[in-house]
């Protein structure tokens, strides 16, 4: 069976970390090889930039070695594999063939896309879109709108707070706003953005086990516990299985949009090509 060779330099490891001779000058070939395996050599040059800087003549040391060990290693699996395996299975020409071509004709898209991809997609054609496809937005979970706020048991005015958590009165909102920023230990205020009422859950210790009930009768929320009160105002909500909000959805059509002129952008390119290609005679259909 042939051997593998791993040659090390004479002190070559040790002084690879520290300088390199100057890519211009003339060395002899065996003073530039590391280690051989087969047909295959691996030559100082390659192991260039491998080393961290800062590292220690020993850790420099030991990540080269194991760079050639596992060099060596690769090189022993690729012969055998050759050795054993019949030869349509070592043919990869077509696969690597196939390969280019796709990574060549997904730079060209991307390229494509980037210069000539319209990504403004008006409020109008939102609607639009969701209007005429409102049987595929069906929520798959509870959704609200909803403010809440976490407080220490210690906090001041917490009569205050719960007055004007439940307040739409615009001067309230101020107060409460002014409030968490001082003593909150988290607060969320936005409530005409809606939310998963699951992610309600992971803030708030609120124990139900029939959630869509729970929204249905539930309004205004207080809850202590050893530490915290903790205040929920549900402004809105939205059971699963029914008809998902345009504005939860929004920014997904968008998406769903601008996907769509991507696709017909790249149909288009193609069309193109083919057409160009076949008035210039560039190719033709052979046989039937």
């Amino acid at each position: 069976m042939t051997q593998l060779k791993l040659y090390f330099c004479g002190g070559f490891l040790f002084l690879f970390c520290i300088t390199s001779c100057s890519k211009g000058r003339n060395r002899a070939l065996n003073d530039n090889v590391i280690a051989k395996a087969y047909d295959q050599v691996l030559y100082k040059d390659d192991l260039e930039g491998m080393i961290p800087a800062g590292s220690s003549a020993k850790d420099s040391v030991n990540i080269i070695a194991d760079y050639v060990n596992t060099w060596l290693r690769k090189q022993a699996v690729i012969h055998k594999a050759e050795e054993n395996l019949p030869d349509e299975k070592k043919n990869v020409e077509k696969q690597l063939n196939d390969y280019r071509n796709s990574l060549i004709t997904h730079a060209y898209e991307e390229e494509l896309v980037s210069q000539k991809l319209d990504t403004v997609v008006l409020k109008e054609e939102i609607e639009k879109f969701y209007n005429a496809n409102q049987s595929n937005f069906e929520l798959k979970d509870n959704i609200i709108k909803v403010l809440y706020l976490k407080l220490s048991r210690k906090s001041p005015k917490i009569d205050k707070a719960k007055q004007w958590y439940k307040s739409d009165n615009a001067k309230d909102r101020k107060l409460l706003e002014d409030y968490c920023h001082q003593y909150a230990f988290n607060y969320y205020l936005d409530d005409q953005s809606w939310l998963l009422f699951d992610d309600l859950l992971k803030e708030i210790p609120i124990k139900t086990y029939d959630k869509e009930q729970f929204l249905k009768n539930n309004r205004f929320i207080e809850l202590e516990d050893s530490s915290n009160v903790y205040l929920v105002n549900i402004k809105g909500f939205r059971i699963r299985n029914s008809i998902s909000p345009l504005s939860f959805e929004a920014d997904n059509i968008r998406n769903m949009i601008i996907n769509e002129r991507k696709l017909k952008l790249i149909e288009e390119m193609e069309r193109q090509a083919y057409e160009d290609a076949k008035k210039k005679g560039e190719i033709e259909r052979i046989g039937k």
